[in-house]
């Protein structure tokens, strides 16, 4: 009989101590396994204003988002899919392609081509419409940076120009950054010598700028 009780104590044991080795691999691994995890991925659909239109390779608006980021201790992957002189139909139409990176979550500047040309406003906002409708069928976080139209356009279409970016973003309840040349445009040191694409220190100021609500778009990722 002792040697029977010997047993089962011996077995309790062992038990517990199976248990509590358990317990600390899960705690030594836990931090392990978010550690390897893949940090998001955020696609940025543009024109030449994400695609880094005369700039050294490494310094478009991506890039420099993404270093901001980083700085702040937040690991993310950037996709650059901005093509120079790309209207918001252009954007639509490659937006398939665009995505087989598999995002998380997405980065909307498009538009500014659109007023060069005088295109329909109307037109502009079906096709962003589709863009973010598509991206968010994938659930596809998304942060949607806005154009301002110049007054020399006429009023009317200015106006109706301006209106569908809040519009949008109300619409579908995603994040809006109003204006993505905001504190840029129009300021000859932060612009290159055409006057329409940032410079480097531009581009920093723009990436400054959009960087709360960049954060604000990958806190969603959490929820």
């Amino acid at each position: 009989m002792q040697v029977n009780v010997f047993d089962k104590k011996t077995l309790q044991l062992m038990q517990r101590l199976w248990l509590c080795a358990l317990v600390g691999l899960l705690i030594v691994t836990m931090p392990l396994a978010r550690a390897m995890a893949a940090p998001p991925v955020v696609l940025v659909l543009g024109d030449s204003l994400v695609a880094g239109h005369g700039l050294p390779q490494g310094r478009a608006f991506p890039d420099i988002l993404r270093q901001k980021l980083m700085r702040d201790g937040i690991d993310v992957t950037m996709i650059n899919a901005g093509v120079s002189g790309d209207t918001t139909a252009g954007g639509r139409a490659r937006l398939d392609w665009s995505l087989a990176a598999n995002p998380d979550a997405a980065i909307i500047v498009l538009g500014g081509n659109d007023l060069l040309r005088g295109l329909d406003p109307q037109a502009s906002y079906d096709n962003l419409q589709a863009i973010i409708t598509r991206l968010q069928d994938r659930d596809i976080k998304v942060l949607l940076a806005g154009m301002q139209a110049p007054r020399n356009l006429g009023a009317d279409y200015a106006d109706e120009f301006d209106r569908i970016y809040p519009r949008l973003a109300t619409q579908h309840d995603i994040l809006l950054y109003p204006f993505f040349l905001d504190g840029v445009a129009l300021m000859v040191d932060l612009n290159q010598a055409d006057g329409m694409h940032p410079n480097e220190a531009g581009v920093d100021v723009i990436a400054g700028k959009i960087l709360p609500l960049a954060k604000q778009l990958l806190a969603q990722l959490a929820r």
